[in-house]
């Protein structure tokens, strides 16, 4: 339809030029015949009959009653071509009468003067609409070819479109294995269709962790409801030979691990799916010794910078926290250190103790949910697995990362997170963060004796620390 349009105007405009032009042409030519016979009849000296020339052969000269007094050999015996006198003052007139073109020249501005009329047939394409009727056969012959061509290109530009409707139509959520047809190239099809392929890929392996999220959690739940179960169950059938009160306690350190599990899922939930938490700026190495400072059991000896101030949830960097230190002091034989800094203007982290360590094969495996190595279950019957995939992905959710690194003994947790630009002022400057064995000369420190023999470093406090069972 736009196509139409367009050549309707296109049609019009080719048809107003070509006769503007044939007509202006013709009448050129009449008015060039007639200006030489006017001139002659001024003068007297006109022929009779008047020669005629190609293609103007119609030539009449015609007195002010309107009667032929002279003509070409063409015009002979035809009325006058024209009624119309050009007026004194404008004698030159272009006139269409009928099938003919004419121009009329008035010889003088007296009144009896006669009227020299030159003209001839008008071209056969200009007659009868003529040319509108073979514009309108082109114009209509280039509208079904451009149709036929648009037809052909977009059907051939939409075949992978409908490959790929059809696929989509397949593909399940029992089956995310299929991919759309991705055609060659790389125009907007084909990048949609890669586009398609990899979403499809990023939402089955979605929904693969899923499964095994649900097979796993369930299998874990089952655990500790079965094991209640029995307890109960033996208690009912033998009441005489249960205690109350050992049951009784048994259950509840059973319910304990259930809410344990079920609080750590709800936390995953919430860190997957519900908005970001509120950010505040946090002084990270006075958020570590606070919580170093926690509880009771194994001291914890922090090396913190100052002035090393990260955006984010205190929260659930106290969480992140607590569960590192919690880790370390499951596993570690004789202590922990934990070291606050700057490393290539990040904030580290490193949560270092002297225990048995992690297998370089195992320690992406420790982040994966409800994932515990066989000492850690040793260690910490009743944790629930997901403590260290909580705290990756808080770390993940405050752009940072948290890896196990080499250490020369036991295991080094290592958090990272982008320093922020506001923090208060007046503190000291930042310090450069080092290797776990190589301690960097903190503004704090904090331990379980003074260290004389350290300059710089100012008195050193004991921390008991055992902090909070976090997993």
């Amino acid at each position: 339809m736009v196509l139409l349009v367009i050549l309707s105007v296109v049609g019009a405009s080719i048809d107003m030029a070509i006769r503007y032009r044939i007509q202006d042409d013709a009448f050129g030519n009449a008015e060039q015949v007639a200006s030489q016979w006017s001139a002659m009849a001024r003068i007297g000296t006109l022929p009779d009959p008047i020669p005629g020339s190609a293609p103007v052969d119609l030539v009449q000269v015609v007195n002010a009653h309107g009667v032929v007094v002279n003509s070409s050999t063409g015009a002979m015996g035809m009325a006058p071509m024209s009624s119309f006198r050009p007026p004194p003052d404008d004698r030159f007139q272009q006139l269409t009468e009928g099938s003919l073109m004419v121009m009329a020249i008035r010889v003088s501005a007296a009144a009896d003067s006669p009227v020299v009329y030159a003209g001839l047939r008008e071209p056969a394409i200009l007659q009868k609409n003529h040319l509108e009727y073979f514009i309108s056969a082109g114009l209509l012959v280039l509208l079904a070819l451009a149709s036929w061509m648009t037809w052909c290109v977009v059907g051939r530009t939409l075949r992978p479109v409908a490959a790929i409707r059809a696929r989509m139509s397949e593909i399940t959520v029992s089956d995310l294995s299929l991919r759309v047809p991705a055609p060659p190239g790389e125009d907007e099809i084909a990048l949609l269709a890669r586009t398609a392929n990899q979403t499809l890929a990023r939402l089955e392996e979605a929904v693969e962790q899923q499964r095994r999220f649900a097979s796993t959690a369930s299998h874990e739940l089952r655990t500790p409801i079965t094991g209640l179960r029995v307890q109960l169950e033996e208690a009912l059938l033998y009441p005489n030979e249960t205690d109350p009160r050992d049951t009784i306690r048994s259950a509840l350190t059973t319910s304990g691990r259930l809410e344990a599990i079920v609080n750590d899922l709800l936390q995953l939930a919430r860190l997957r799916a519900a908005d970001p938490a509120p950010q505040e700026p946090i002084d990270l190495g006075a958020l570590v010794t606070e919580e170093a400072a926690q509880g009771i059991g194994m001291p914890i000896r922090v090396h913190a910078s100052d002035g090393v101030w990260v955006r984010g949830s205190r929260i659930q960097l106290i969480r992140v926290v607590g569960n590192l230190l919690s880790n370390a002091r499951r596993h570690a034989d004789s202590r922990v250190e934990v070291f606050v800094g700057v490393e290539d203007g990040k904030a580290v982290v490193a949560v270092v103790d002297d225990g048995a360590g992690i297998a370089p094969a195992d320690r992406e495996r420790v982040f994966e949910r409800f994932t515990r190595l066989d000492d850690g279950r040793l260690r910490d019957s009743g944790g629930s697995g997901l403590g260290l995939a909580i705290s990756r992905d808080i770390a993940h959710a405050h752009r940072g990362t948290l890896l196990i690194e080499d250490s020369p003994r036991g295991a080094r947790f290592v958090l990272r997170l982008p320093l922020s630009d506001a923090r208060p002022r007046g503190n000291g400057p930042q310090a450069t963060f080092d290797d776990a064995s190589k301690a960097p000369p903190p503004a704090r420190s904090t331990t379980g004796e003074k260290n004389d023999g350290a300059e710089g470093r100012g008195e050193e406090k004991s921390v008991s620390s055992a902090g909070h069972h976090r997993r």
